[in-house]
């Protein structure tokens, strides 16, 4: 099974891209970890996964959950999970975490990284995940923004350490990252 880890900046293409790795003639899951808590970034999220949606074969359905790994594990058709970025944003939400002391949340965390990383590599189908890349962004000077960046660039290396290929997305162009 191939495992392909699809990461880039806002904007950049990689959820496009990423829907072109699977066979957009056979049935395949879009794992999505739904909506920000948010009610005006509701509105606009609604609208991108709408559009997201209206370019989606027929034959493909879409899954929401946080349990991206039970949902990964229980996969008998192809996975594409967009996007790792908002399952780390909906976990935080849940947790209350961007407040709490670091010890509140951070094992909890680590417990939720492990099992996605484990249930990417044994997974019995193709995975393809989709992520923003946080190496190269500008960082919110604030402490949420600086928590959001710090984990989801663990939660991206923890995934890619399972990928066979990692793939950058620069303005719509695919780059092929070497192995670890």
């Amino acid at each position: 099974m191939s495992r392909i880890l699809v990461t880039g900046g806002v904007r950049s293409g990689k959820s496009r891209y990423a829907e072109g790795l699977l066979d957009a003639g056979s049935p395949a899951i879009y794992l999505t970890p739904g909506y920000p808590a948010d009610p005006i970034a509701d509105r606009e999220w609604a609208a991108r996964v709408a559009a997201h949606q209206s370019r989606r074969p027929a034959g493909w359905r879409t899954q929401e959950t946080l349990d991206l790994a039970e949902a990964i594990e229980a996969a008998d058709i192809p996975v594409l999970v967009d996007c790792l970025g908002t399952w780390l944003t909906r976990l935080f939400d849940g947790w209350e975490a961007w407040d709490a002391p670091t010890e509140v949340w951070q094992t909890r965390l680590e417990a939720e990284i492990a099992k996605l990383a484990t249930a990417v590599a044994n997974a019995k189908v193709d995975v393809v995940l989709v992520t923003n890349e946080v190496g190269w962004g500008l960082v919110s000077e604030h402490r949420s923004g600086r928590i959001f960046a710090d984990q989801l660039g663990r939660v991206n290396q923890a995934v890619a350490a399972v990928c066979e290929d990692v793939v950058l997305l620069v303005a719509g162009r695919p780059l092929h990252l070497p192995p670890g």
